[in-house]
C-alpha cells in the first residue's frame, strides 16, 4: 500500500515538473515573439531627397509648433 502511495505521489510530481517545463517554453516562446527584432531603422534622408528647406520653412514650422504652448 505505501509503495503504491509513493508511486502514485511520484508520478504526480512527475506530471507537474513535466507541466511546469511546458509552461516555462510556453513563456519563452511568447517572449521571444513579442520582443522586438533587429530591423533595420528606416531614414527620412531619402524622403527629404531634393527638397529644399528654407530659413522660411523652418521658421513656420517653429511657429507653428511653439503656437500651442502658451508662455
Amino acid at each position: 500500500m505505501k509503495q503504491s502511495l509513493h508511486n502514485n505521489h511520484a508520478a504526480l510530481l512527475h506530471k507537474i515538473e513535466t507541466i511546469e517545463n511546458d509552461v516555462k517554453n510556453l513563456k519563452l516562446s511568447v517572449l521571444k515573439k513579442l520582443a522586438p527584432s533587429a530591423k533595420k531603422n528606416i531614414s527620412f534622408k531619402g524622403i527629404l531627397k531634393g527638397i529644399d528647406i528654407t530659413e522660411k520653412d523652418i521658421a513656420l514650422a517653429k511657429k507653428s509648433l511653439c503656437s500651442k504652448i502658451k508662455a
